[in-house]
């Protein structure tokens, strides 16, 4: 680890190039707390996007137009305006008339900060993709299965637990893989509601050592990091799911 510190210190005082994450101890733990905040939008925004689009996409086939119309407008609402724009929405339109509370200094704080906030918009706004997405899924299995399940006695939820949506979701993998894959790099947009994830410390840092530059290729190797693993941890879950001559 001294060897790495001695390397970028030497590069900076030879040649000026300033990546100062591997060198200053205190911006390194200050970034690492970046990514950590990171990976921890990403994880939750993808399992909870991932249940709204199970959800909504049973919900499409209500016997209740009304519920049908709620899940349609949706949809169009979250896939038809900018996700930057529904987190100004969600934190700056929703969460000034929210219930505030008297903290320990004395102070009226809202319920919900900006990080609770920019969860909420995130896996709305991938949500709504996973709907369809998953929607596609279930119309692409056969309805000789669907057939099948209702003559052994399945009843619809049943049927779409046990049979139609595993089915569904091994044809669905490659759109849900990309949807995901963009939900992941969107967390990038929770700076601008200050949540203190990657590119927020490393506008912080470059703010005071002004080497943007730098700091900037830092946030697109993580960012390329991590799309990359997930990227790879899909396609081991796709082979393990495979079903040989189905779909395939």
């Amino acid at each position: 680890m001294e060897k790495i510190q001695h390397f970028f210190l030497w590069l900076y005082d030879e040649y000026g190039i300033n990546f100062i994450i591997f060198y200053d101890p205190w911006e390194f733990d200050r970034y690492l707390k970046g990514l950590a905040t990171t990976l921890e939008l990403c994880v939750i925004c993808v399992v909870l996007s991932v249940v709204v689009g199970v959800v909504g996409a049973w919900l499409q086939g209500s016997r209740f137009a009304p519920v049908r119309w709620a899940i349609y407008a949706y949809i169009q609402f979250f896939r038809n305006t900018p996700p930057l724009a529904q987190m100004y929405f969600f934190y700056f339109g929703l969460g000034s008339i929210m219930p505030k509370y008297t903290n320990d200094m004395g102070l009226m704080q809202p319920m919900m900060g900006n990080y609770q906030w920019a969860i909420i918009a995130l896996t709305l706004f991938a949500g709504a993709f996973n709907v369809e997405i998953f929607r596609s899924g279930i119309e692409a299995v056969p309805k000789t299965t669907v057939e099948a399940s209702k003559s052994l006695g399945y009843s619809r939820l049943k049927s779409y637990i046990y049979i139609l949506f595993p089915l569904a979701m091994r044809i669905c993998m490659p759109s849900l893989t990309n949807n995901l894959v963009n939900l992941l790099k969107s967390t990038s947009i929770a700076y601008a509601i200050g949540v203190t994830e990657v590119l927020y410390v490393a506008n912080q840092i470059w703010a005071v050592e002004s080497n943007v530059p730098e700091m900037m290729n830092v946030v697109l190797v993580t960012y390329l990091t991590i799309v990359s693993v997930f990227v790879w941890m899909m396609s081991r879950i796709v082979k393990r799911m495979r079903i040989p001559g189905y779909n395939w």
